[in-house]
């Protein structure tokens, strides 16, 4: 087993709660590194675990679960647990994960887990659908699709999501949300294999020469997985592409990083819009 076999990784950093009087992790914390590893998994497949699966019509419960210990990992390492899906059969997964320190294992842990239905606890066979996703996801391949379009194209998927971040998570008045401008506006929509819509923004003229980015929502357990950053990019591209000089966005002072990390640059001093701290950022083409 070596890092190189694995395309997904999960970063943490060993707590004071999980090393026992030897100063070196407790045998059972090794098992909890790997199942939160696993949730990383479905993150990176761009599956929303609860929303997905329910569309998928199952849910995964572990048969078996085995650990073998190679070397100890001890208070303050940064570990790094890679996750593969080795094997899918008819109605089971099985997974490899392993628990390195650098290039060193530490730990290799085995999960089988079977699809089954969530009334019953029946076993069902694994959708196509969830098995070619993973199926492309560990041979590389794309398992996401990036729309751009108006918005009687995409303006349903993404006004649901939009709502589900800013209305219901944020708790913005829908009278800002829902401002007019949409139907002018150039919309992008990232889908997951499964047709959910996992990711959205918009593109609209702020003045001639000017355009002004907004409305980026992520899903909410999928934030982080670079979801967003793509739907930024594209919007980027397509402000450069019909000519503008130079494209702003209002950002969530929480998100300035992000937008830094793009190359955005801070303009203005920090205000309030919608009851959050926003701050204006531009770049130029």
């Amino acid at each position: 087993m070596h890092r190189e076999s694995f395309r997904c990784f999960h970063r943490l950093r060993v707590r004071w709660a999980e090393v026992d009087a030897q100063k070196i992790v407790f045998n059972a914390h090794y098992m909890m590194y790997a199942d939160t590893a696993i949730s990383e998994y479905w993150r990176a497949l761009a599956l929303p675990y609860e929303s997905g699966f329910a569309k998928l019509g199952g849910e995964l419960y572990v048969k078996k679960a085995t650990v073998e210990y190679h070397a100890s990992a001890r208070y303050g390492d940064v570990l790094d647990v890679g996750v593969r899906c080795a094997a899918i059969g008819n109605s089971s997964l099985r997974f490899e994960i392993g628990i390195f320190s650098g290039a060193a294992l530490l730990s290799s842990v085995e999960l089988v887990y079977v699809f089954a239905d969530p009334a019953t606890q029946k076993s069902q066979p694994v959708p196509a659908a969830l098995r070619s996703l993973i199926d492309d996801f560990e041979a590389g391949r794309a398992f996401t699709e990036l729309r751009s379009g108006d918005w009687n194209l995409l303006g349903r998927e993404a006004l649901r999501l939009r709502t589900d971040v800013f209305v219901r998570e944020q708790q913005i008045d829908v009278a800002l949300e829902v401002d007019g401008r949409d139907e002018a506006a150039r919309h992008v929509v990232v889908y997951n294999r499964l047709e959910q819509a996992v990711a959205t923004g918009r593109l609209i003229t702020e003045s001639p020469g000017v355009g002004r980015i907004g409305r980026l929502a992520v899903d909410r357990d999928l934030r982080g997985s670079r979801l967003g950053r793509q739907v930024l990019d594209a919007l980027v591209a397509a402000s450069q592409a019909r000519g503008d000089r130079e494209v702003q966005l209002h950002a969530q002072r929480s998100a300035e990083g992000f937008y830094l990390r793009a190359g955005f640059s801070v303009q203005g001093e920090p205000y309030d819009e919608a009851g959050i701290e926003h701050i204006t950022m531009v770049r130029g083409f």
